[in-house]
């Protein structure tokens, strides 16, 4: 995925979710809603989540690399976007449900209720062109996969975690507008209060999603299935080469990716054979894998070994030419 890309979304969402809370805090401060003050933090949070995104994990990750650091800071995009998860449900969440919980318990009558109702209805009109800007920018790398896959599979965090948080916003704006349209209906606060509940249980929920996916990244995900094949492809294709041993993948960072590969050479091919044969698979699988930018071809000889049982931890490909 294309940094730029992520950084329209992010950029877009930052704007968007500054405006709506300013908007928001005033429309508490007359009104009293707790919906609307959930909302407000929301906002705020999301807005604080959009500069870590952009300005520390974007910035971070180009540093350049460093002995202690050899393979580069690629990650920190991943850290920062986790750091977002952590951020979403503690300042976003746990604010509302114990706000929600507090209002359950002490209920205030709404003053100005139309004020939030406005408020709400402007905020949704904004968020959504944030998220329609986001869709717009994960339909120019996301290809054929559905949604679900693209925020599970993407290995660069920005738009998934802006998606989501545009999603959640704008499901929060809704739970808000009928929370606050019940209470002014029926002039009951409890109305008020559970909508805050229900927008803190709401982003407790995205919370867990983001930290789940951005674990996994950090602990380490190899290449797609698509990309491990044609990468065992071109390994294979090689006339210089007798099979593929075995070979790991593995993200550095978004969009960089290490292979690493023991391949079977003739056992009567000289080092200039080698030596040219591997310079030859690194410029074609940098051409057939463009993200593909660290490699190690480890030469050695195929010798048949006794079947054991599979392991997870490498990837046997074996193809005579």
């Amino acid at each position: 995925m294309s940094a730029s890309h992520g950084t329209k979304a992010v950029v877009a969402a930052f704007l968007a979710n500054s405006g709506i809370a300013v908007t928001k805090f005033i429309a508490w401060f007359f009104s009293g809603s707790a919906s609307m003050l959930a909302e407000a933090i929301h906002s705020v949070a999301d807005a604080g989540n959009q500069l870590l995104l952009l300005l520390l994990g974007g910035r971070l990750a180009k540093k350049q690399a460093t002995p202690d650091h050899p393979f580069g800071y690629g990650r920190e995009r991943y850290v920062w976007a986790f750091i977002v998860a952590l951020v979403l449900f503690s300042v976003g969440g746990l604010f509302s449900i114990s706000e929600g919980i507090a209002k359950i318990q002490e209920p205030h009558e709404l003053e100005i209720i139309w004020l939030p109702l406005v408020v709400l209805s402007i905020a949704i009109v904004l968020e959504s062109f944030s998220f329609r800007t986001a869709i717009k920018e994960a339909n120019q790398v996301r290809g054929n996969a559905g949604w679900w896959a693209f925020i599970r599979k993407s290995k660069s965090p920005e738009l998934p975690v802006i998606l989501l948080e545009d999603l959640a916003a704008l499901v929060g704006l809704v739970l808000a507008f009928i929370a606050v349209g019940l209470t002014a209906l029926t002039g009951n606060p409890l109305f008020d209060a559970i909508g805050t509940l229900c927008i803190g249980v709401l982003l407790i929920a995205v919370a867990a999603i983001l930290a789940v996916e951005m674990k996994s990244l950090l602990i380490g995900e190899g290449a797609t299935r698509e990309d491990s094949t044609r990468i065992a492809a071109v390994l294979n294709a090689n006339k210089g080469v007798e099979s593929v041993i075995h070979m790991k993948t593995l993200y550095l960072g978004p969009d960089e990716l290490m292979v690493a590969a023991k391949v079977a050479f003739p056992p009567h091919a000289d080092i200039h054979h080698i030596a040219t044969t591997i310079n030859e698979l690194e410029s074609q699988l940098r051409n057939e894998v463009p993200h593909a930018r660290v490699i190690y071809i480890e030469p050695d000889l195929y010798l048949e070994q006794p079947e054991i049982a599979p392991s997870t931890d490498h990837i046997v490909i074996q193809s005579g030419n």
